[in-house]
Parts: structure tokens; C-alpha cells; sequence
């Protein structure tokens, strides 16, 4: 009865199976490397030294202001009574003139200073680059590939059968 009953159960998974798989070993019929092409940008630094302007005092205003505050003071020594007061302006407009001539007369153009200044650029090549196998086999007619770091001489097939 117990056999009867384990061939019932049998027979019923069977019948009512959708699929079943099996693994098979194929030859390998060819092996193809793979390569890439790759852009490769290399930095390039250029560097140059330039002369640069350095911005000075050239419109002679600090010059102006000490020579006005200078006469000022020296027309203030000079005067006596009501002309002290002359003196002092007298001596401070004369004073900013002489200051702004000796200042813009002492600037004598432009100086420089020299600064390093850099540019990058980069170069580029192209390359073939390894990236694998590409192995083919035949199963009942059909061509397989399957990719590998290393050429094979089989590999394995999973087949399914559907009902």
C-alpha cells in the first residue's frame, strides 16, 4: 500500500511539473579578445614669468595733503595778528602745490613687478585597451558566447526544457 501510494505521488509531481533543468559541458569552438578604445587626457602645466604694472600714488594726491598740511603749518609761523591767517592759507595752498609737482615729478613712470602666472593644458591619446574573451561553442545548432577574463576550452550550459 505504501508503495502504491509513493507511485501516486510520483506520477502527480511529474504530471503536473511545468520545467526541469539539467547542466551540459560544451566544447569551445573559438576564443576573440575583447579590447576598448580609451581617451587618456594628461595635464600638462605651463608656467611663465610676466611683468605685471604696480599701481602707485600717480595723480600725486598724498603729495598734495602733506605739502598743503606743511605750508600750513610753516605759514602759521610766519604770519602775526589778523596776516597769521593768510599766512596759513596762503602757506597751505602753496604748500599743496609744491607737495602735488614733487610727487607726481618723483613717480618717474611706471614700475613692475614680476608674477609667475600658469596655464594648464592636456594632451590626449587613444588607446586599445584589454577588457576580455569572447567565447563561442555550438549547442544543437545554436551559437553560445560567453564572456571570460581568460580564453576557456568549455564552459557550462544550464538547459530547461518547458512543458
Amino acid at each position: 500500500m505504501k508503495r502504491l501510494l509513493l507511485l501516486i505521488v510520483a506520477t502527480a509531481s511529474l504530471v503536473m511539473a511545468e520545467s526541469f533543468s539539467w547542466t551540459e559541458t560544451v566544447k569551445v569552438t573559438r576564443s576573440e579578445p575583447i579590447y576598448r578604445t580609451v581617451t587618456i587626457r594628461t595635464p600638462i602645466e605651463e608656467c611663465w614669468d610676466e611683468e605685471v604694472p604696480v599701481s602707485r600714488n600717480s595723480d600725486g594726491t598724498l603729495g598734495a595733503i602733506i605739502g598743503g598740511a606743511a605750508g600750513g603749518i610753516l605759514g602759521h609761523q610766519v604770519g602775526g595778528g589778523s596776516g597769521k591767517t593768510a599766512a596759513t592759507v596762503g602757506g597751505a595752498i602753496i604748500g599743496t602745490l609744491v607737495g602735488k609737482n614733487l610727487s607726481e615729478e618723483g613717480s618717474g613712470g611706471p614700475t613692475y613687478r614680476v608674477e609667475r602666472r600658469c596655464k594648464t593644458r592636456y594632451k590626449e591619446r587613444t588607446e586599445n585597451r584589454f577588457v576580455g574573451y569572447k567565447n563561442y561553442a555550438r549547442y544543437k545548432g545554436h551559437e553560445i558566447v560567453k564572456f571570460s577574463d581568460e580564453p576557456l576550452k568549455r564552459f557550462d550550459v544550464t538547459v530547461t526544457v518547458s512543458y
